[in-house]
């Protein structure tokens, strides 16, 4: 991308549309002027011009809900962008993964796809609420609790919960394996923030994968 090209508006802003990399979800519609846009590029994070504010600020900065760059595109006018990005959180201020969360029509064929990418989510809603049971260890919380014990203790309930699901599948008893498979991905992905490691990076390898079946 080379910046000069780019078309600011009569106040010095281009809109920048923020897309979810791995789910291509919109997160959100914000401002860049020429500063906030060259440290986006230089950081690989977003940076935006606060309109209200008249100040740029680092997306992430005080709740760590950062936005890692893949890529930055602008349109054929030149006058709006799109970042792909890999949050490591919410984009919304209200804790939502994106901004867009109310449907003002809906074509019917298309609500079951629509619903679909809102239940891939949870996943992501899931981790977040982990990451932040980790963060402050409220008490009487079992996330906390497991947290507490170490990893020893979350290894042994992935492994009793993977156990569960092995045999619930044996006995093809259906309401006992969604069950389990839910208990088994809960700990999978408390286990995942003991050990650092963000499930989209498990996303990225099975994409990988999935480009060689």
């Amino acid at each position: 991308m080379n910046i000069k090209e780019i078309k600011f508006n009569e106040k010095g802003l281009i809109p920048a549309i923020v897309q979810d990399f791995f789910t291509k979800e919109v997160l959100t519609l914000a401002y860049m002027n020429s500063v906030s846009l060259t440290k986006s590029i230089e950081t690989k994070e977003t940076w935006f011009f606060s309109r209200s504010r008249q100040e740029i600020w680092h997306k992430g900065a005080t709740s760590g809900n950062t936005q890692q760059i893949v890529d930055m595109k602008y349109d054929c006018d030149k006058d709006a962008l799109v970042v792909l990005v890999k949050p490591a959180g919410p984009a919304c201020h209200n804790g939502t993964t994106s901004c867009f969360t109310e449907s003002i029509f809906v074509e019917e064929t298309e609500s079951s796809s629509i619903n679909s990418l809102k239940d891939y989510n949870i996943l992501f809603n899931l981790e977040n609420l982990i990451k932040k049971r980790q963060l402050e260890r409220p008490e009487g919380a079992y996330t906390t609790y497991l947290f507490e014990k170490g990893l020893d203790k979350i290894l042994k309930k992935v492994g009793e919960e993977a156990s569960e699901v092995i045999i619930a599948a044996k006995n093809r008893d259906d309401e006992e394996l969604k069950w389990e498979a839910a208990d088994l991905i809960y700990h999978l992905l408390v286990l995942l923030e003991e050990q650092n490691l963000p499930f989209k990076e498990v996303l990225s390898v099975l994409e990988k994968r999935n480009q060689n079946p």
